[in-house]
């Protein structure tokens, strides 16, 4: 029993967060059609704000050090910052652009972060202890249950529920799925698309700054690259979900996630190495027979 419940949690907390990074993504495209890979990098500057600038060898926290909710605020808001300067500096002059000029803007935009990153804090991985208690179970009957994977999954859930009330309820979030669904109609009705897509930026900014706090505290480590294996991941999850679902980025990122673990689970201890080939081979089944993705948008569609 101990370890079914095991395997479960593993698969929903990982799940969680590849749902929160495609989330980000499916935001982005779901507005401006862009495929935004400069995500991951905002999750990586989350991470390193954390700590002293060119603490090469023995990082100290910074940001880290203050008490839990001050650190979630500040992080959140640094990335909101990032977020919001990349779409004014980077994408809004090319708005009006062809889709591959944005496509090839975002991974300028994603090498230009990662190298200012090693400038200012140095190349070398750096090994981070945030809150420390996260990392220890707790017992729950017999079971023993990881702390951090069940913060994972209630902050995916909260965030979700957080994310639907304000799509649904606030004029922006309004303004936000009109976009989506025809952004040159809805500007002939008044929506301003500066401020739209500002606050879609801001968003997916707050989302990978959550990503950003939870990973650290899972892996530790701190590294240039580390929001690109997360992204690459939640961009399979996107687009297996559905290009331009908010709630198809949620399903494609647990997806992912569960087909990791349960290949993890199931594959014999010496073919375990290659444990994404699998993944990404049931991906491709599932593209097959779904080639617009689990949830299909028609606004997407026609498009194409």
């Amino acid at each position: 029993m101990q370890a079914v419940v095991q395997n479960i949690i593993d698969a929903l907390s990982l799940g969680s967060l590849f749902a929160l990074t495609s989330l980000g993504i499916g935001l982005i495209f779901g507005i401006m059609r862009l495929i935004n890979f400069a995500h991951g990098d905002l999750i990586m500057i989350g991470a390193y704000a954390l700590i002293v600038p060119s603490a090469a060898v023995a990082p100290q926290l910074f940001i880290g050090a203050w008490h839990p909710a001050a650190v979630v605020a500040a992080i959140i808001l640094i990335v909101i910052i990032f977020a919001v300067a990349c779409e004014r500096l980077a994408f809004r002059p090319l708005r009006d652009a062809d889709p591959s000029v944005l496509l090839i803007a975002s991974f300028a935009l994603s090498f230009f972060l990662q190298n200012l990153v090693l400038l200012i804090y140095e190349g070398r991985p750096k090994g981070v202890d945030l809150w420390p208690v996260l990392t220890d179970p707790f017992l729950l009957g017999d079971i023993r249950m990881p702390r951090l994977q069940i913060v994972m999954i209630a902050a995916t859930a909260a965030l979700l529920l957080l994310l639907v009330a304000f799509l649904k309820r606030t004029a922006i979030g309004r303004q936000m799925r009109a976009a989506s669904e025809d952004f040159m109609m809805a500007r002939f009705l008044g929506v301003r698309a500066n401020r739209v897509i500002a606050a879609a930026f801001a968003i997916s900014g707050l989302l990978a700054a959550v990503v950003s706090l939870l990973f650290v505290v899972q892996n530790g480590v701190l590294k240039f690259d580390m929001g690109v294996p997360l992204v690459l991941a939640a961009f399979v999850g996107t687009v297996v979900g559905g290009m331009g679902s908010l709630t198809g980025a949620v399903v494609g990122g647990f997806v992912v996630g569960v087909a990791s673990v349960f290949f993890q689970i199931v594959l014999p201890l010496e073919m375990r190495l290659n444990r994404d080939a699998w993944v990404y081979g049931l991906i491709l089944v599932i593209l097959l027979l779904r080639p617009g993705g689990i949830v299909k948008v028609k606004a997407v569609e026609e498009r194409i």
